[in-house]
């Protein structure tokens, strides 16, 4: 696992605890910059001891962001709105797999890896303090409550409630199984996403004969279509049938996950480019069809006070598993394979490895029957 990988699963925890207790838009804001500096270090990287350290300023950058994120968001929505809002949330996914394959697949190619690193870190210094003028913190549980008035007939102020100790968030989620079926279920999803993703760019080389230009264009064009409609989906299948039964928040992706394994394999093997890309598009959608619905789902299983920590928690699960399995996982398959089947060891080794898909079907189906015993309104 990579140096911003460790840091990025381990440090959001205690990240997430401090976000629950002051304003998450100011460790979001200082999270992006501490990123975006550090991106521009990796720039200028002139061994493997400071691309090391730059790599992992990158991973504390990065703990800061999302889980306070997942927090914000499901304050500024209502129940009924919030898988699709953490929907359109989760397009940072593919809008930056596409951008950052497309300009840094061209800027490496004509350019150098060094222009890349720096032009991408430079837009987040710059877009930081735009983020912190625009987003503002609402009140934690805002949503959830329905609102009070005061005898003068006026709106009665939002109290926040007070964040819980450390200990009193682990003793409400750690025992709910729908907590680690959820977890554990997107994980393993994750180790699909990551390592497909990791790895997909490298088939496309051996097994397609695409040029690293044809290979930004052809994948950036995947990420971007797919994964935008297939995020949307989920978050529109949940919002849409989990009002009424707390249960779609995890069967839609485990359906999505069943259909993506078949799509997978037919686009892997056909002889047109053309084919390949229609067909690709299914899966790329539907393999991160879950951020909506399961995301959404984690924001209910805790109070408003503990959201950011549960999202951490979450997180930290998803996140060590996928990084640390997917990446690893795809690429020791292939080495094992490469004897008997050469430069098509990759493809044989993500056949093997969309497995993962099933199990991940498997527990988000565990999970579906007993979301509504632990869900919190």
């Amino acid at each position: 696992m990579s140096a911003a990988a460790a840091l990025y699963t381990t440090l959001g925890v205690p990240l997430a605890w401090l976000a629950d207790r002051v304003s998450r838009t100011w460790i979001m804001t200082v999270a992006l910059t501490v990123w975006s500096g550090f991106t521009v270090a990796c720039g200028f990287a002139g061994g493997f001891w400071s691309l090391f350290l730059s790599r992992m300023g990158v991973g504390v950058g990065e703990a800061g962001g999302v889980a306070p994120a997942y927090s914000l968001i499901a304050d500024y929505f209502p129940k009924e709105q919030r898988a699709r809002a953490l929907a359109v949330y989760s397009f940072g996914i593919p809008l930056g797999t596409a951008l950052g394959v497309l300009f840094g697949g061209l800027i490496a190619a004509y350019v150098n890896w060094r222009v890349a690193f720096i032009v991408v870190g430079l837009a987040g210094v710059a877009l930081a303090p735009i983020f912190k003028w625009v987003v503002k913190d609402p009140p934690r549980g805002g949503m959830d409550r329905a609102p009070q008035t005061l005898a003068s007939g006026e709106a009665a102020p939002l109290i926040a409630p007070k964040a819980p100790a450390f200990g009193k968030v682990l003793a409400t989620i750690l025992p709910k199984p729908s907590f680690w079926l959820l977890s554990f279920g997107a994980a393993c999803s994750s180790i699909c996403g990551y390592g497909v993703a990791f790895w997909l760019p490298t088939f496309f080389q051996r097994s397609f004969g695409l040029s690293l230009t044809d290979r930004a264009l052809f994948y950036s064009a995947l990420s971007l279509i797919g994964g935008v409609a297939g995020i949307w989906l989920g978050g529109v299948l949940a919002d849409r049938f989990g009002a009424k039964n707390k249960a779609a928040y995890a069967l839609a992706p485990a359906i999505c996950f069943l259909v993506a394994l078949p799509c997978f394999l037919l686009a892997m093997n056909v002889n047109s480019m053309v084919w390949a890309f229609l067909i690709f598009l299914i899966p790329t959608g539907l393999n991160l069809a879950w951020l909506g619905p399961v995301v959404a789902a984690v924001q209910h299983l805790a109070p408003a006070s503990m959201r950011t920590t549960t999202s951490a928690l979450f997180l930290l699960i998803n996140n060590l598993l996928g990084l640390a399995v997917g990446l690893w996982f795809f690429g020791y398959v292939s080495d094992l394979l490469a004897p008997r089947y050469g430069a098509e060891s990759m493809r044989h080794a993500i056949y093997i490895g969309l497995g993962f898909y099933v199990i991940s079907a498997v527990l988000l189906i565990f999970a579906s029957r007993r979301l509504k015993r632990d869900w919190v309104d």
